[in-house]
């Protein structure tokens, strides 16, 4: 994508009550003369050092004990393992030898630093075979097994309790096939999604998911938990554009539906129990999905308005005016952006500061219609004082420096020590109510400030307002059971009189197994129950999680 010589921002016209102008240039580009001077900013990246330490999950959560019906792993375990697996690179034996922190913690503790398991050995196969051999002598041997992909989950999912087996996916990582005619890709589970999407850019085609994991996260793990990500309201869910999938089951064996057709009308769909499923009853060993070709032209724009209901306004006209073209709308509250500009100590998109803030983005073939839509639609939306004001980018490296103003987020909350996450769906009238009510709880408690003695750095919200899915986090110089007490069960209480989910985007896990009855009703939560026995009758699969 072109630069253009020129920058200018969306500003207001005084004659025109909030008119937009801007200033037309020759030189080729995929939007609308409309920007401020804006930096590029990385993906972001989760490193093995980011997610040492933390306290021990039995710590955390007392209540939970290990399952007596389950084995210790014993040398004789280790020495069927180093056969089957045939290599030392394939192993982390903590039972036989002494092993680094730095080489087993990654494997034992996620990333925000919330949870911590006492896994001594970690498998890392290279095939579904290798998986079906592993998983079969795990079950003859009562030993149990947590399945782990990136291990960049916010519930603790991916992260052993007390000493089960990792099984990585790191190693199968193989991009099996892609048709450049139907956009049908097949993956083995293990391919960071980052890795994918280049390789479908080189043919002219978008994998349908977009995470700020995406440099860390692998595909495995993101349809074991469903990820919904940055623009599920243009490319659907991974309900929709998962076409099959191979998996394999706990006695060890391989569940072979990689299908690669859109229409498979032949009885149960299967692979949907899989999709969600946190690697509860299975594990997920190759993918196959459909992907989008790439779209030609890409338009950004960061707008801030003074309300929420003028964000929901600008919502709902960009819904009707965009239309096809339109593949993201991302909230963001000013706590949020006002922790990227801390840490970061970058220059903000905007010279003013706004309540809230909107991200749209547009996708499309043709860049001179699409450019058209979005400048009619920000004149509209600024000449009725829907939006106070805005930037747009001119190319590709300021429309990563305006997503990183979204994407980022996540990563700056968690800098002052931990964070305390919601993944919630709420009907979108009452979206950031519950940021609003959680803020007023956190503050009435005398639990935050700005010096070390309150726990509590900011209460923030954000999160992708097009499918009704809000992030609520609470970001804390270290995690207190005080602030638990007042979070839980408040949060979920509230969102269940609501009827919204407590769980949006990024599964159950360990962190939100006692509130699923807020989401799910005795007779849903009993038939999960009746799959789990009925698929893994020695509950070695994930165990202690959800069901």
């Amino acid at each position: 994508m072109a630069c253009r010589s020129r920058i200018v921002p969306l500003v207001r016209h005084a004659s025109t009550a909030g008119l937009l102008r801007a200033a037309r240039v020759t030189c080729p580009g995929p939007s609308a003369g409309i920007l401020r001077c804006l930096t590029s900013a990385p993906t972001r990246q989760f490193r093995a050092s980011a997610r040492l330490g933390g306290q021990f999950t039995t710590d955390s959560y007392p209540e939970i004990k290990r399952d007596p019906r389950f084995a210790q792993i014993t040398a004789d375990h280790v020495t069927f393992f180093r056969g089957l697996l045939g290599k030392d690179s394939a192993i982390v034996d903590g039972v036989t030898a002494d092993v680094a922190a730095d080489d087993m913690e990654p494997y034992n503790g996620d990333w925000m630093r919330k949870y911590r398991g006492h896994c001594r050995l970690v498998l890392k196969p290279g095939s579904t075979e290798e998986v079906s051999q592993i998983l079969k002598y795990c079950n003859d041997n009562l030993l149990a097994v947590v399945p782990q992909g990136g291990n960049t989950g916010l519930v603790g999912g991916s992260v052993p309790v007390f000493d089960e087996i990792v099984i990585s996916t790191g190693r199968m990582n193989q991009i099996r096939s892609f048709d450049e005619v139907s956009g049908v890709l097949v993956v083995d589970a293990g391919v960071v999604l980052e890795v994918a999407d280049q390789f479908l850019a080189e043919k002219g085609y978008l994998f349908p998911l977009d995470l700020g994991a995406k440099g860390s996260c692998q595909i495995g793990g993101n349809v074991s938990t469903n990820a919904g990500g940055l623009r599920l309201l243009r490319y659907g869910s991974l309900h929709g554009s998962v076409l099959g999938l191979q998996a394999v089951l706990p006695n060890g064996r391989i569940v072979d539906d990689l299908c690669t057709l859109r229409k498979n009308n032949t009885g149960y769909d299967l692979k949907q129990l899989f999709i969600g499923g946190e690697g509860t009853i299975g594990m997920i060993t190759a993918v196959s999905i459909q992907c989008p070709q790439r779209p030609k032209a890409v338009n950004v724009a960061f707008l801030g308005a003074d309300s929420f209901e003028k964000i929901q306004l600008a919502f709902r006209e960009a819904k009707s005016q965009l239309s096809e073209i339109l593949s993201a709308f991302e909230l963001m509250d000013s706590y949020s952006q006002d922790m990227v500009h801390r840490v970061r100590q970058s220059k903000r998109p905007l010279d003013g500061e706004h309540p809230f803030y909107c991200l749209i983005e547009t996708s499309g073939s043709n860049s001179e219609h699409d450019a058209e839509k979005l400048e009619k639609f920000l004149e509209d939306v600024m000449s009725r004082d829907i939006i106070a004001d805005g930037v747009l980018a001119q190319d590709e490296t300021q429309i990563k420096s305006l997503w990183s103003q979204r994407e980022g987020i996540t990563e700056c909350v968690g800098h002052f020590g931990g964070t305390y996450k919601y993944d919630v769906s709420i009907p979108l009238k009452d979206l950031y109510r519950l940021v609003d009510e959680t803020r007023e709880r956190i503050e009435a408690a005398g639990l935050k400030g700005d010096t070390d003695e309150f726990p509590v750095v900011e209460v923030v919200g954000y999160g992708h307002m097009g499918d009704c899915n809000l992030h609520l986090n609470v970001a804390v110089r270290r995690y207190d059971k005080r602030v638990e007490e007042v979070l839980e069960p408040f949060v979920y209480e509230w969102i269940g009189k609501i009827n919204g989910s407590i769980s949006a985007e990024h599964g159950i896990g360990i962190a939100k197994k006692k509130y699923l009855g807020f989401s799910k009703n005795e007779t849903m939560i009993d038939l999960m129950g009746q799959l789990k026995k009925l698929y893994d009758p020695n509950g070695i699969m994930n165990p202690y999680k959800y069901i």
